[in-house]
């Protein structure tokens, strides 16, 4: 394991690279509605992101069990816990959830972030795992500081979300992130407190809770990209990229452009 600590500089340009990571989260949500499908999301995403000079780092990402990834986002849908493929077949339903991640190259550092949206009204239910997944985010971000251990963010987000009786993805983890999308650590959403490498001033890290409403167990789809839960029940994912600080960690990411056009439904 490699971990590359930031310099001050090098932070600033992945605040930038995040910036504009919510600010695509933020032009999406204008969009999210019944009738649009994830293929018509994805060319938003793409074009938006293209004209704020960045490249989406997503497209083209490779797969070790298929093919690179064909869209700019990923757009998981209800039971997809992530790396749902954009399709035109692909309708957004009234009462539907749809997790969409997005992850960008501005001047040679990345952004990673996700939210999950509702689409239109949706049950009182789903709400509830939502809030949670998105609570449990913070919960682990409140633990990335310098002198603290990888397992004290991993034991916040499963003890939060398994008080409420939802399970927690093991097989798909967070990661650090930099020049690269995905570099060293893994960031897992379960652990013990204490456990795991310890915290420095200058890790940059991407926490991302999945979280499922039924069982944890989950399957990868025909398409080698879709991973959905074996229960059929809703998932959700909530992403923020941190740099870990000492005495609190810094949100380079962003949820304020999504909040300003949805508001604060759960």
């Amino acid at each position: 394991m490699k971990v590359f600590l930031k310099t001050e500089d090098e932070i600033e340009l992945m605040r930038q690279a995040n910036r504009l990571v919510g600010q695509t989260l933020g032009e999406l949500a204008r969009h999210i509605k019944p009738g649009v499908t994830t293929l018509q999301l994805d060319k938003i995403a793409d074009e938006f992101i293209r004209d704020h000079g960045a490249v989406p780092t997503f497209k083209g990402f490779p797969n070790p069990y298929g093919g690179p990834f064909p869209a700019s986002i990923c757009t998981s849908v209800n039971d997809v816990v992530v790396h749902g493929v954009p399709r035109s077949d692909t309708v957004l339903q009234e009462g539907d959830i749809i997790s969409i991640d997005c992850g960008t190259r501005l001047n040679g550092f990345c952004g990673d972030s996700c939210y999950t949206f509702c689409v239109g009204e949706v049950a009182d239910d789903v709400k509830q795992l939502l809030r949670t997944t998105r609570e449990a985010l913070y919960k682990g971000i409140e633990q990335a500081v310098a002198g603290h251990h990888l397992g004290d963010i991993s034991h916040a987000v499963q003890q939060h979300c398994e008080a409420q009786h939802y399970g927690i993805v093991r097989e798909l983890t967070g990661h650090g992130i930099g020049h690269e999308m995905h570099e060293d650590p893994q960031v897992p959403n379960y652990g013990r407190r204490g456990n795991g490498i310890l915290l420095k001033a200058g890790m940059c890290i991407a926490i991302e809770p999945m979280v499922t409403q039924g069982e944890r167990l989950i399957y990868l789809d025909a398409d080698r990209w879709t991973v959905r839960t074996c229960d059929g029940k809703p998932a959700a994912h909530f992403e923020h990229t941190v740099a870990v600080r000492r005495g609190q960690a810094e949100i380079l990411s962003s949820f304020d452009e999504v909040l300003q056009i949805e508001g604060n439904l759960y």
